[in-house]
């Protein structure tokens, strides 16, 4: 792997470390662990579970609706690297899918018929308190260099230390509380990227691009504008500027 900029990964460090803001968006900073683990580690796609109140996963953030809807399905029939890599705390590679067939045969299948070829499942912890992983996908077989690999558990550790440390500064509130809330932000967030696939004509993963695109270039909570897109109606002037955001990520 080429070595990515070295500002570009201090930028990156201070991004997931700042999470003691009061305007501070579990979402929002979850993507944006999904997408410089694309960027940076040079794989095809990324995604995250997360832990619950209850101490079930689920799927928080992911770079692609590919990688989400292969979270998904590993998370239903219980089987696959990402799970195994939470419950077990350690790295799990698997370089040629089609040789871990044996292993989750259904998991096996469902990746590569969502066109991944490779994962590699690393936790997202702090000591002996594993709180989800990080899942990082190929198109080809292969496994993750060391370097990538490093790079890749540093920008874990470091999002895992941010979120609780903001747990633990906030004491009114609980790490699992914040993410059973963002699970229910989820489901509001899951219905306006239906309303605007369906009125930009465009996919599921542009229409997210398009909220968080919006969102950001008015500061605005992601949740907050989902809300307003599902409530509607829109300005012809706010349809514009998210058919602009779903064209940026075309």
């Amino acid at each position: 792997m080429t070595r990515p900029p070295v500002s570009r990964l201090a930028e990156t460090f201070v991004e997931l470390a700042d999470t003691l803001v009061d305007d501070f968006d579990l979402i929002d900073f979850l993507h944006l662990l999904a997408a410089r683990s694309v960027e940076l580690l040079k794989v095809d796609a990324a995604g995250l579970l997360l832990v619950d109140h209850q101490g079930q996963l689920r799927v928080i953030a992911a770079s692609t609706e590919q990688a989400r809807m292969v979270e998904l399905f590993e998370l239903q029939n219980d089987e696959g690297p990402c799970l195994e890599c939470y419950r077990t705390g350690a790295a799990v590679t698997v370089p040629d899918l089609s040789a871990a067939a044996p292993r989750w045969p259904r998991f096996a299948l469902a990746a590569r018929e969502a066109g991944f070829a490779a994962v590699h499942a690393l936790p997202m912890r702090l000591r002996d308190e594993v709180i989800g992983a990080l899942n990082l996908f190929h198109t080809k077989p292969g496994a993750l260099d060391r370097s990538a690999a490093d790079v890749g558990q540093a920008m874990a550790d470091v999002a895992t230390i941010g979120l609780l440390q903001e747990r633990s500064v906030r004491r009114q509130e609980t790490l699992a509380e914040q993410l059973q809330g963002a699970l229910n932000s989820r489901v509001l967030i899951e219905q306006a990227k239906g309303v605007l696939a369906e009125r930009l004509r465009v996919d599921m993963a542009q229409a997210f691009n398009a909220l968080r695109g919006y969102a950001r270039h008015h500061n605005a909570l992601l949740l907050t504008i989902a809300g307003t897109v599902v409530s509607g109606p829109l300005s012809e002037e706010a349809i514009d500027q998210l058919r602009a955001f779903a064209r940026r990520s075309a």
